[in-house]
């Protein structure tokens, strides 16, 4: 009878290090905070090194950069691809607040991580991302280091605001063409030879010239933009009405409404503005520089008028745009938006006519104001859809469409 033997195994099993990692970040740009990170970093390469059962897979750390969001974070990204190569097993980092302020991005990363079967432990707070009550907590604990930013954000801001006031902030545009902001003297400088280029554009524009024929006379010339650019209309426009070139600052033309977002908007009202006169030496003369706003104002005023819906209102049925049809019948004026193929030879469409008035108040119907407000209107519609039933879809620039049923 045979016989099986069985060969058992009995090599010890050497259990598997961990790959341990860490992250440490600062947003302030100084000599303290650079210790600081540089602390951060020792500390967390000892840390790391001097545990038996770890392997040291790096410490990954961002200088000068907010919490707010991950785009700009170069060494958290690259940590990030680390992880998705599997090659980190856990990450140490001090605090919530170092990881992310963003409770979006921080319960985001987390989760990816976690679905890797990569741990985050975060120090101060205690929390480990693996155990059962560590999301709940973060998502707790993440909303508060979020409203923190927001309260750091508003006193930042109210401390620049009083800069403004006073007059003691320097300027924004370290260069822009015709000067340099010299630090020393808080002010700007003029550059010579780019103040030529300056006065030759007002110059040209007050004989008549177009914005267009100035770029084109500028480019063939041979000038350039501050960036090494071609001169366009849009960029010219702007700068003949700089108040910059008469010697003057406005300041707080922009604002950033949302410190986690940080999208800068312009300033049309919500916040204080603060005009400081002979700020510097000034490259065109006021009476030139008011010419010069004049003529801009004349200029404009050819051109007709853009309504709130121009460009926005799309036929249902084919697809053409709508235009403004104003009408007079006995006295009474009327104004419609009518589908553009109606309008032109050969061709032909069954789409509804709306009176403006009655798409002024679906307008406000569907975005929930008391009545038509054409600056929220502009902000929060992107396009809007005539269908053959006469109902309107609103396309929101949030992402979300809204109908408006015709009664």
């Amino acid at each position: 009878m045979k016989t099986v033997e069985k060969i058992s195994d009995n090599r010890p099993v050497v259990p598997k290090k961990k790959r341990v990692a860490a992250y440490a970040r600062v947003s302030v740009e100084s000599e303290r905070m650079r210790h600081s990170l540089s602390a951060q970093v020792s500390y967390y390469s000892s840390l790391i090194q001097s545990n038996p059962d770890w392997e040291y897979a790096g410490v990954f750390a961002d200088y000068g950069i907010s919490g707010t969001g991950t785009k700009a974070r170069t060494e958290f990204n690259r940590m990030l691809w680390e992880c998705e190569k599997g090659n980190i097993d856990i990450i140490l980092t001090k605090s919530i607040q170092r990881f992310a302020r963003n409770t979006v991005d921080l319960l985001n990363t987390v989760r990816r991580l976690k679905s890797l079967g990569i741990e985050v432990r975060f120090e101060k707070e205690q929390i480990h991302s693996l155990s059962g009550e560590g999301e709940l907590m973060l998502s707790i604990l993440a909303s508060f280091a979020q409203e923190e930013s927001r309260s750091i954000s508003e006193n930042c801001k109210w401390g620049i605001r009083k800069r403004f006031k006073s007059g003691e902030i320097g300027a924004a545009n370290k260069h822009l063409l015709g000067y340099r902001y010299d630090e020393e003297k808080r002010q700007y400088v003029i550059i010579p030879e780019e103040a030529e280029i300056v006065r030759k554009m007002f110059a040209l524009y007050l004989d008549g010239v177009s914005l267009k024929n100035i770029c084109a006379e500028l480019n063939g010339a041979g000038y350039r933009t501050i960036n090494g650019c071609l001169f366009q209309e849009a960029s010219l426009h702007k700068m003949i009405k700089n108040e910059v070139y008469a010697g003057d600052i406005l300041r707080q033309k922009c604002h950033i409404p949302d410190p986690i977002s940080k999208k800068k908007v312009r300033n049309t009202g919500e916040l204080p503005m603060y005009y400081q006169t002979d700020a510097h030496e000034a490259i065109i003369d006021r009476e030139t520089y008011a010419r010069v706003q004049a003529e801009i104002r004349r200029r404009e005023s050819l051109v007709p008028p853009n309504y709130p819906f121009t460009g926005k209102i799309t036929c249902g049925i084919c697809g053409a745009h709508f235009t403004r049809k104003k009408s007079v019948y006995k006295g009474k004026c009327t104004v419609r938006w009518i589908c553009r193929s109606k309008k032109e030879v050969g061709q032909t469409c069954t789409s509804i006519n709306i009176l403006e008035e009655q798409l002024a108040s679906a307008a406000a119907f569907v975005l929930g104001d008391d009545a038509f407000d054409a600056e929220h209107f502009e902000r929060q519609v992107k396009a809007i859809t005539i269908l053959k039933d006469g109902c309107i879809e609103f396309y929101l620039t949030n992402g979300r469409i809204a109908l408006w049923e015709k009664e």
